[in-house]
């Protein structure tokens, strides 16, 4: 027989290099009935040999179809199946096959090679994979001939096939052989299958990731594999793939479930944005390990989005840590708590789930149980906690249903905070600043320190060396002011040197800090709630190096630093204390002048970018200081500076007043300093010549329709009144040509009925001219008794004295505001507006109709009486004529008689 013929089947004959061989294939080694090699060679009783398997198979066939049992080869009936190991043969085959592989393992060592055809080398891989697939002991031989190294070497040949083929050998080499994966752990082995997730090629990858998930199942590949580069990312990243198939991704997530107990890899996949591994750790892990994996965690950015998983899914776990006798587990706990907390929205699960009492029975415990650095950790953790806006008034704390503000807790705490080191002192205000951030949580503080007398010990951190620890501190006596305004006023002046020094720190320091910021707001809190203060910073010329400081500031560039902003607010706010005492004081009014404080507050209403200095400037400072002192409105008029406010009002106008909260107080104060050129009117020719350039009335009548800003239509009504009393005065009859006064009288047409001349809401102020009227009747009927009584004030000025009052009338019937000024009278919400609403309607009823009209209804009659027995002198002088007024219709004056013998009105007799 052909010496290959026996071969043709097997799956190693079709590589070119099994043909070199040292001897040839023996008949004997070949089974008869297969044809075949023979792996276990048996001997039947006639002495002829065959594979045990093909035999027995024979033989079962025999027995199934009721056949003789008779010899494949001779077909002559056998006495018995008996089969007799013929192990000499099977020992020479054996060993004819070594000696074989021998020399294809030295071809195949040859053709690895990168110069070599690709057939040759794929022939090569096929061949080493067949060898261990035959047999599992094979994989010795291969690593004992020092083919892993070369095998791996396959993958930095640029063909696709060749890659793929040798990934795949090399996964079957390592396959459930520890000895080899730890081949692959030693050299640049792993570092050239991790590239290889990279490749461009799907094919490529996926063979590599199917090798990486084998090697994985070793416990020092896994470290080897998180040691690379990468790794870790781009696994992570596959997971994620939507460009790798299925199975890829599986297989991907599969082998970072296998790298992820180990303490590194845990650390690259947190950093990585797969934290569960590290979280599993740091609960389960050895106390080592705990320590460990909680302070990577604090290392990390996390997202809020991150913080928030953490603290629902292992928020407990850690609380529980923390309540545990195991110290390395409690700090554990505490430094991974300390990252999860600075998000408010994790932060209030961890409330929910039971963190405070821990926190402070660890705070509350003697420095063995937990050593203050870790205190520390713990005060941190509970201000990041303070800050949310928990309730934390009806949050139970501890056995005895305390609450984080109960009086007990708080008194411990406020202890806590005087015998304790500077860092200690500083975390252990900022829980007290965060609790007094919510009103609910305030008061309970505000009650402690008041029953422990802690203010004059709080107080004193103002003149603390460290700086964070003054900044603490003085935001904590900020936020406590406005409900403990005299106690800390009163500690600050008996304690020599804090208010200096709180001042020291507003106006001595060349750039805008932080501290600075806090301090001044400090220092305006107490001015606007102690007037003595401001008298002692006006004796001290205090107040002139504040200008100083807002004259360098306002050169700055408010980009330059996030406290520019609120430290130029904070000054402005003290100097505006300054306003409240210009009626008293000539000394401020001579500041005001020699500093020109106007020129100043002009210039920061131009402050762009700072919504809050222009609201203090406008709100808080201008306007005040133009109500108190005409001489400052006309400096104003004589700078230009009215022109600047009337655009600014026009710009901020058409603001959306929900898109900052600044807005509606700014509006208000520009309102307010415009309004005083209105008050100027009547002896300054350029005020009036300023109003109608720029339509002032008109701009006015548009600020009516502010809905929701209460103040600003109040003013602008107001300002309206001031404007419409020129009316009379500023509307004359036109010019006639001079041979008008020789002919027959003419009838003069276009005249304003109230004013009797040429009218117009710009040149004259009339407000029967553009749509003031409508307004104005709706504002009758607003909430707010001061935009009432304004509105009320700018109408009555339609029936003054000077102008034709029955056309007044005959203007507000048309715009239906008899009724709603009637109602005025009969509700009397303010004595201002009840005495406004008696002279409006003395005057209405002048007119007969009207007066026939009220006569029938006893309620206005039954007011205009009350008004006479309870207003004062001018009120009552008013209200008589009104009666007169009425008294003029039939049978009213013995209606009015029946009135005054009433029990209730005996008094008017």
């Amino acid at each position: 027989m052909d010496e290959s013929q026996g071969l043709s089947s097997q799956s190693d004959d079709s590589f070119q290099h099994r043909r070199q061989q040292i001897e040839p294939i023996y008949n004997a080694f070949i089974c008869r009935f297969t044809k075949q090699i023979m792996r276990d060679p048996v001997t039947l009783e006639n002495g002829q040999t065959f594979e045990r398997e093909s035999i027995e198979n024979w033989f079962s066939g025999c027995k199934e179809n009721n056949k003789k049992l008779v010899c494949p080869l001779t077909l002559k009936e056998l006495k018995t199946s008996d089969m007799i190991p013929n192990i000499a043969l099977r020992n020479t085959i054996e060993e004819w096959k070594a000696r074989n592989e021998a020399v294809q393992l030295d071809m195949t060592r040859k053709l690895l090679n990168i110069g070599c055809p690709e057939t040759d080398i794929l022939q090569a891989l096929e061949f080493l994979q067949h060898l261990c697939q035959k047999n599992i002991s094979n994989k010795h031989i291969i690593s004992n001939a020092d083919l892993i190294p070369m095998i791996v070497g396959m993958l930095k040949i640029s063909n696709c096939r060749v890659r793929c083929r040798a990934l795949e050998t090399l996964r079957i080499v390592v396959e459930d052989d520890e000895d080899n994966k730890e081949i692959m752990v030693g050299g640049d082995n792993v570092n050239t299958i991790v590239k290889l997730l990279s490749d461009e090629q799907p094919k490529v990858r996926e063979e590599a990731i199917s090798l990486l998930f084998e090697l994985s199942k070793s416990e020092a590949m896994c470290e080897k594999i998180g040691s690379v580069n990468g790794a870790i990312l781009m696994l992570v990243g596959m997971t994620s793939s939507k460009s790798e198939n299925v199975s890829t991704v599986e297989k991907a997530d599969k082998i970072l479930g296998n790298l992820e107990n180990n303490e590194n890899n845990a650390r690259q996949m947190a950093e990585n944005g797969r934290l569960q591994p590290l979280l599993t750790l740091l609960i389960e892990g050895s106390p080592e390990i705990k320590v460990s994996m909680a302070s990577y965690l604090a290392e990390l950015a996390l997202s809020d989005d991150v913080k928030i998983f953490v603290a629902r899914s292992m928020g407990s776990s850690l609380i529980d840590l923390l309540k545990s006798d195991n110290m390395q587990s409690r700090v554990a706990s505490l430094i991974a708590l300390n990252q999860i907390s600075s998000c408010e929205s994790s932060a209030k699960i961890l409330v929910d789930q039971g963190i405070l009492w821990p926190l402070i029975k660890g705070l509350f415990s003697g420095s063995k149980q937990l050593p203050m650095q870790f205190k520390e950790i713990s005060a941190t953790i509970l201000a990041n906690i303070a800050s949310s806006d928990c309730d934390f008034d009806s949050i139970p704390v501890g056995p005895n249903h305390q609450t984080l503000v109960s009086e007990d807790i708080l008194h411990n705490y406020l202890h806590l905070i005087n015998n304790t080191g500077p860092t200690m002192e500083c975390k252990l205000l900022h829980v007290l600043v965060g609790l007094t951030s919510s009103p609910i949580a305030k008061a309970g503080v505000v009650s402690a320190i008041k029953s422990s007398g802690a203010i004059n010990s709080l107080v004193t951190f103002i003149e603390a060396p460290q700086q964070d620890l003054r900044i603490t501190s003085i935001k904590l006596l900020q936020n406590l002011s406005p409900n403990m305004g005299q106690e800390l006023a009163t500690s600050l002046r008996t304690t020599p040197g804090l208010l200096s020094s709180l001042i020291k720190v507003v106006v001595e320091n060349i750039t805008c800090t932080e501290e600075q910021a806090a301090a001044v707001g400090l220092l305006a809190d107490l001015l606007e709630r102690d007037i003595g203060f401001t008298r002692q910073m006006l004796e001290e010329g205090v107040f002139e190096m504040v200008i100083s400081r807002i004259r360098m500031v306002h050169q700055e560039d408010p980009r330059g630093s996030r406290f520019v902003a609120p430290y130029l607010e904070g000054l402005v706010r003290v100097l505006s204390m300054l306003t409240f005492m210009l009626p008293d004081e000539l000394k401020v009014v001579s500041l005001c002048r020699d500093h020109d404080l106007v020129g100043l507050f002009v210039d920061l209403l131009q402050v762009n970018g700072l919504d809050n200095v222009q609201m203090v400037s406008a709100f808080g400072l201008l306007a005040d200081l133009l109500e108190k002192d005409i001489g400052f409105t006309r400096q104003m008029l004589e700078e230009g500076a009215f022109e600047m406010v009337i655009t600014r009002i026009r710009m901020v106008h058409q603001e959306d007043p929900r898109g900052s909260r600044f807005v509606t107080p700014y509006l208000e104060g520009l309102t307010r300093v415009l309004s005083r050129l209105t008050f100027m009117l009547p002896d300054e020719p350029k005020a009036v010549s300023l109003c109608r350039e720029h339509d002032v009335a008109g701009l006015f009548v548009d600020l009516l329709q502010v809905n929701g800003i209460d103040n600003v239509q109040m003013v602008s009504a107001f300002a309206l009144e001031n404007l419409s009393r020129q009316s009379k005065i500023l509307s004359k009859l036109p010019e006639m040509p001079i041979f008008h006064y020789f002919s027959k009288q003419t009838v003069v047409t276009g005249l304003c009925q109230v004013h009797r001349g040429v009218c117009s809401q710009r040149d004259t102020f009339c407000l029967l001219e553009g749509s003031a009227l409508p307004k104005l009747v709706a504002l009758l009927d607003h909430t707010n008794e001061k935009v009432t009584e304004a509105s009320l004030a700018a109408l009555s000025t339609l029936l003054d004295d000077g102008v034709n009052i029955e056309g007044g009338v005959a203007v507000l019937r048309e715009v239906e505001g008899i009724k709603p000024i009637m109602d005025i009278l009969l509700e009397k919400q303010t004595d201002n507006l009840w005495r406004r609403a008696v002279w409006v309607v003395e005057r209405l009823l002048r007119i007969e109709d009207i007066a026939y009209d009220v006569s029938g209804d006893l309620n206005v009659s039954t007011a205009l009486v009350h008004a006479f027995q309870h207003g004062d002198y001018q009120t009552r002088q008013t209200a008589e004529r009104a009666l007169k007024h009425v008294d003029k219709i039939p049978n009213f004056s013995s209606l009015f008689l029946h009135l005054l013998n009433t029990p209730n009105l005996q008094g008017y007799r």
